[in-house]
């Protein structure tokens, strides 16, 4: 299976062999991270990574992933690039390529990371867009096989704005995988009618459902892990935070919702999460609304149920297999 010089922009681009290989890799540099193992595969390696969107996580993971395997890494913020401002993507990108042997883009339109992609002579990976979340949901389906044990057949709860880039790469993957996927939200918050309907056929195929529903009952006795993700997204117009507030409020993860699923059901979210009043946003929307909680509670979020800190832990390692795998060359002996 060969991924060199591939890039990674959205999970429908890979077959389900191919994102259970990545899986694999994930895995066994996990264990050799675990065990204090060199794995500087690429020490005459660098790479770009640029944020048109801010992040903990995604910077993090990319930044050490880098380090682990050797190479060296620049991180290019809005205001130390001129991509798409004085430089256009396709000029931003042909550059970088005579830099860097990859580049990850995280921001906004996916067109973006596809003209990068398109332009660039390197593997371009997406870090994060508007309609796609690929190295995260990456990361979710190795802790929940970490956890659950084998992913066929299980059954995926997103509950909340089931729109949102994360559902919608979480629907890809789970359809790849072969897991039942419950997207549960707002009728007027629905996910894209042709990216269900081509889920659904790739669902068909791998023996699992797509359902999308404003019901919550369907994850009674139903659900083996429950994902939410944050009501009000970055750069959300703050006029529109009580209607969405008010969308969403009836979807949020409390106990009793947990209690509905299957024993034994997990907690995902892709961080950070409006759980307390511990941050500057948490506290304006109390201020504003009354809320001490949003799309998930205290109770949950700090419970047995809670996985969010392992699949935090594994966008790193899952990042790292992806890089790994599209810049390491075979050569036949």
């Amino acid at each position: 299976m060969d991924f060199y010089g591939r890039d990674f922009l959205k999970i429908l681009d890979f077959s389900e062999s191919e994102l259970r290989y990545m899986l694999v890799v994930a895995k066994k540099l996990k264990e050799m991270k675990r065990k204090g193992q060199s794995h500087k595969f690429f020490p005459n390696k660098n790479i770009a990574i640029l944020f048109e969107k801010t992040s903990t996580r995604t910077r993090c993971s990319f930044e050490v992933a880098g380090y682990d395997l050797g190479m060296g890494v620049t991180y290019l913020d809005s205001t130390g690039s001129q991509m798409g401002h004085k430089e256009s993507i396709a000029d931003t990108a042909r550059v970088l390529s005579r830099f860097y042997d990859g580049i990850e883009y995280r921001g906004f339109d996916q067109k973006i990371v596809e003209d990068l992609a398109k332009y660039a002579d390197v593997p371009v990976w997406n870090g994060l867009t508007d309609e796609c979340h690929p190295t995260q949901v990456l990361a979710d389906f190795m802790t929940m096989e970490e956890h659950l044990g084998n992913l066929k057949g299980l059954t995926l709860a997103f509950v909340g704005d089931v729109r949102n880039n994360v559902a919608n790469s979480l629907m890809a993957m789970s359809a790849k995988m072969g897991v039942n996927f419950i997207a549960c939200g707002p009728e007027e918050l629905r996910p894209k009618d042709d990216l269900v309907a081509q889920c659904r056929e790739i669902a068909e195929k791998n023996g699992c459902t797509i359902t999308v529903t404003s019901d919550l009952s369907a994850l009674d006795n139903t659900a083996d892990a429950i994902y939410a993700d944050v009501w009000l997204s970055m750069g959300e117009n703050k006029e529109k935070w009580g209607e969405r507030i008010e969308q969403l409020k009836p979807y949020q993860v409390n106990m009793e919702l947990m209690n509905r699923a299957k024993p034994g059901a997990v907690f995902l979210h892709a961080l950070p999460s409006f759980h307390d009043l511990n941050t500057s946003v948490a506290r304006e929307v109390n201020e504003k609304f009354g809320l001490t909680e949003m799309e998930v509670t205290n109770e949950v979020f700090e419970s047995e149920h809670s996985i969010v800190f392992d699949e935090a832990e594994n966008r790193m390692h899952t990042i790292k297999a992806i890089m790994f795998l599209t810049l390491y060359e075979r050569r036949e002996k």
